[in-house]
């Protein structure tokens, strides 16, 4: 089971790729619905479909927690 810090961790990272993607891509008006990223790894990538698949060891994190301000 995943702890309370690991999950700050992973919607830190996540956050990071979100906001890449908005400052690298501004003029674009195609919004994701959120980031999979891997646990161990911390790597990541944007997800534009609604049902996303998962790869074994990655979470989904959706738009609105990377919007959100805690974390």
């Amino acid at each position: 089971m995943e702890t309370s810090s690991s999950n700050l961790t992973l919607i830190r990272a996540a956050k990071r790729i979100y906001r890449t993607y908005h400052v690298l891509h501004s003029k674009i008006n195609r919004q994701p619905q959120g980031v999979a990223i891997h646990r161990d790894s911390h790597r990541g990538q944007l997800i534009f479909r609604t049902k996303p698949i998962l790869l074994p060891g990655e979470s989904f994190i959706p738009v609105k927690q990377l919007e959100s301000e805690n974390g």
